[in-house]
């Protein structure tokens, strides 16, 4: 199961359930990862197999602990280059997951190590993702999602989703970036004394602390 394509099936378990409880199903996996529902089946079979993940037919999607030190491992590996990417390169963060998709692949631990070095070991990605250590320890503190937060909560942004480019460009416009200190409002959020009104689907993809 040494594979890119077992890889980015073990990431995508791991991501789904770091911000949120509920497991993966194999049509949630198959939706995210943009692949046909049959294959998902057939992969997770193999994963199953290779005792890398635990999983019934038609149930939930879930990594055993072997599963999870090689999730960790790639998560690592792309945290670090997407923040590599930003500090050494000048990449927006709206740019990088699309290239740490294709480098986590490619590049060697000894780069890696020396990539983590260079940075000084940062313990976050520049979408507030935690960047697991060397040993598959991450640190994290209590969140809320923003659809979840009431009005009047006020915190610093954590955590903005990487997945949607343009949303991603959006935000950054509006002063909603990751360490932000923001209040929630009826109508949106208070960033630094200024109201915002966030684009659809904002307040699904921005965590807040708790």
């Amino acid at each position: 199961m040494a594979s890119p394509a077992a890889d980015d099936y073990l990431k995508t378990v791991y991501a789904h359930t770091e911000w949120q409880d509920s497991p993966i199903t194999p049509s949630v996996l198959a939706g995210k990862l943009g692949i046909a529902p049959s294959s998902v089946t057939e992969m997770v079979k193999k994963l199953a197999a290779a005792d890398l993940v635990s999983h019934v037919p038609y149930g939930a999607v879930r990594l055993t602990d072997a599963g999870t030190r090689r999730a960790l491992a790639m998560v690592r590996r792309h945290r670090l280059i997407e923040t590599w990417l930003v500090q050494e390169f000048g990449y927006g963060w709206h740019e990088v997951h699309d290239e740490a998709e294709v480098l986590e692949h490619t590049i060697s631990d000894r780069l890696l190590e020396g990539i983590d070095e260079r940075l000084g070991r940062p313990r976050f990605d520049p979408h507030g993702d935690a960047i697991p250590d060397a040993d598959g320890n991450v640190e994290r503190v209590p969140f809320v999602l923003l659809a979840d937060a009431p009005a009047g909560h006020a915190g610093t942004v954590l955590r903005v989703d990487d997945r949607d480019p343009e949303l991603l460009r959006t935000l950054e416009a509006l002063g909603v970036d990751v360490s932000s200190r923001v209040r929630v409002t009826a109508s949106g959020l208070e960033v630094d004394g200024t109201d915002v009104r966030l684009p659809d689907g904002a307040a699904q993809v921005v965590w807040l602390t708790a």
